[in-house]
């Protein structure tokens, strides 16, 4: 989908001491919550390049690609705000156009919090943010 309209972003799931099952068990649980919200499409990640006659699995551990509207960020956020809190030691990282973070929940309070700042003030929902425990995310570039 390369719709101007729409952002592509990939959600990873991360956890230092899951095992490879529970990281599948989390992003499928995540995947069932995203495709229930109004967004264009969410999807386990493929790998890009797969051997032909290979029995391997094509999906990548843990990561979920989706396609949105921009201004459904903030919901998304907070649903997977409140999806890593369900169990300690949980994280997400994001990446796509505009917007990058790694982290734990409270980086992913101070980057909804950013994210609100910024609609608020510009009107614009295209930020390149980073975040983690220690460190708060930059502002947003004019």
């Amino acid at each position: 989908m390369n719709d101007p309209k729409f952002i592509q972003l990939n959600i990873e799931v991360l956890a230092s001491d899951a095992t490879d099952e529970e990281l599948d068990r989390w992003t499928h649980q995540l995947l069932v919550e995203l495709r229930e919200m109004d967004i264009e499409s969410a999807e386990l990640t493929k790998r890009e390049s797969a051997r032909e006659g290979s029995n391997a699995d094509p999906t990548v551990t843990g990561s979920i690609m989706i396609s949105t509207l921009p201004h459904l960020l903030p919901a998304i956020v907070t649903l997977i705000q409140a999806w890593t809190m369900r169990v300690p030691g949980r994280m997400v990282k994001f990446k796509g156009q505009g917007i990058e973070f790694e982290g734990s929940t409270e980086a992913l309070q101070k980057l909804l919090a950013t994210l609100d700042k910024g609609k608020k003030k510009n009107g614009g929902t295209h930020h390149r943010l980073a975040g983690d425990s220690t460190t708060d995310a930059p502002p947003p570039k004019k």
